[in-house]
């Protein structure tokens, strides 16, 4: 079953069953009078206030996110250009056995497609080990902002009245609409650009949640 609805079953369940034992609950005789204060507040059904937030791409899309996934961009930026060399490397030999002419002999032809085959493994194996590297790296800076963008998101719902705070990242949903002023995945980046550290110094240029997050999943290779 879809978390989403898992979430907001669990809702209706919690609220049905608090009006049912404020309904129902029938006061036992104290044998003695209780202080006021020791006295617990039955449960009360509240007005279900739901809000949706894109959080991995909310934390991408903040100030502090862009600047993690850029740091991490320019760690792994003479590795891509070497793999990138490496690359047109492995195509300029191939394009050149492709053009020998029809009296290459058989041994020379080998030689060749062996000294390919070589090179070709050893750029598949950069690669892979580089993406590997850096999406590791790049999950860890992740991390590291995830935890205070989930406070400031926090503090926005209850700030705001909102009784649940969805996380939407997933692709997959059942949410077929939404209205237009549910989702606050811009208004908790923007609270959280607002309460950042000044050192956190903003983006030349705006990058939306989405572009942010496409960015930070971007590979460092090209296979």
């Amino acid at each position: 079953m879809n978390r989403h609805l898992v979430l907001v079953s669990a809702l209706g369940a919690g609220l049905m069953t608090a009006a049912m034992m404020a309904q129902t609950a029938a006061p036992a005789a104290p044998s003695a009078p209780q202080p006021a204060a020791a006295a617990e507040a039955a449960p009360q059904a509240v007005p279900a206030k739901i809000a949706l937030i894109a959080f991995e791409q909310a934390v991408f899309a903040t100030n502090e996110g862009q600047q993690a996934v850029k740091e991490v961009q320019t760690k792994y930026a003479p590795k891509k250009a070497e793999i990138e060399s490496l690359s047109k490397e492995v195509d300029t030999l191939k394009k050149e056995l492709q053009a020998a002419p029809k009296t290459m002999t058989d041994e020379d032809r080998s030689t060749k497609v062996k000294a390919i085959d070589a090179k070709e493994k050893d750029l598949n194996r950069e690669a892979e080990d580089a993406q590997t590297a850096y999406n590791a790296d790049l999950q860890q800076a992740y991390g590291k902002v995830a935890q205070k963008v989930s406070l400031a998101a926090k503090k926005y719902a209850a700030d705001n009245g909102f009784t649940m705070l969805m996380d939407v990242s997933s692709q997959a949903s059942n949410i077929m609409w939404i209205g237009p002023n549910i989702d606050v995945t811009k208004a908790v980046v923007d609270a959280y650009n607002a309460s950042a550290p000044a050192s956190v110094a903003a983006p030349t240029a705006h990058v939306t949640p989405s572009a942010a997050h496409a960015a930070a999943r971007s590979t460092t290779t090209k296979k």
